[in-house]
């Protein structure tokens, strides 16, 4: 895992789990590939990690992977980081999320947003600022009532990767039980969202790399 999402998801612990030491935390996308979410849980939490294969930091090895072996409203919190590129039809995963979570649940989406090319086994998929509303949209197609608490890109720490993050809540009506938000940690961002403010906050149109590419060569444009 690069250092950026590591840092993102103790932002999402510290900012939304913080006061929850014992919530049931399900992983998906959980093998241990130079760090992984586990390490930072509470360790009182119950904390499940599934992958679609067998290695470190895998309890459980998915069969299906658009079914998750648990019940309906079983579980407080979803995390996923750089995994959900890899699913090749990921919107049927984000329904299977929506299922196991509470009411007042938390999905945490951490995926690439740019970056090469790196199949485990397949590599299908980057999200840009407008994938969490997408996301909700399709939610609510499929019968949930899911919103978007915030979402934002990262700028790149240490290498190539610039990370789409969203949080969501199963059942909009519960929004009020989550008013902190990562934002508001956050020295920088690009095209965040939050919910209940209209439009996308620090916009920047050319990704990091676009934007370092016309400065070297003399052809910056102003941003909107």
């Amino acid at each position: 895992m690069h250092p950026s999402a590591m840092h993102n998801g103790a932002l999402f612990f510290e900012t939304y789990l913080a006061s929850h030491a014992q919530a049931t935390v399900l992983d998906i996308g959980s093998q241990d590939v130079n760090g992984s979410l586990r390490a930072l849980a509470s360790p009182g939490m119950n904390y499940v990690g599934l992958d679609f294969a067998a290695g470190p930091g895998v309890d459980l090895v998915l069969d299906d992977p658009y079914h998750l072996p648990l019940a309906d409203g079983s579980v407080d919190a979803v995390v996923s980081s750089s995994c959900f590129e890899h699913i090749e039809m990921f919107w049927l995963m984000f329904n299977e999320v929506l299922r196991v979570l509470k009411p007042e649940g938390l999905f945490y989406l951490n995926a690439p947003s740019n970056g090469e090319f790196h199949r485990y086994p397949a590599d299908c998929w980057r999200f840009y600022p407008d994938a969490g509303e997408a996301l909700v949209r399709w939610g609510v197609r499929s019968g949930w009532q899911p919103a978007l608490l915030e979402s934002f890109t990262t700028h790149q720490q240490r290498d190539i990767w610039n990370d789409f993050v969203a949080v969501f809540v199963k059942d909009a009506a519960c929004v009020g039980q989550h008013p902190a938000r990562m934002l508001d940690r956050l020295e920088r961002y690009m095209n965040g969202r939050r919910h209940g403010v209209e439009g996308i906050l620090c916009l920047q149109a050319a990704s990091e790399d676009g934007a370092k590419l016309a400065q070297l060569t003399g052809h910056a444009k102003p941003q909107a």
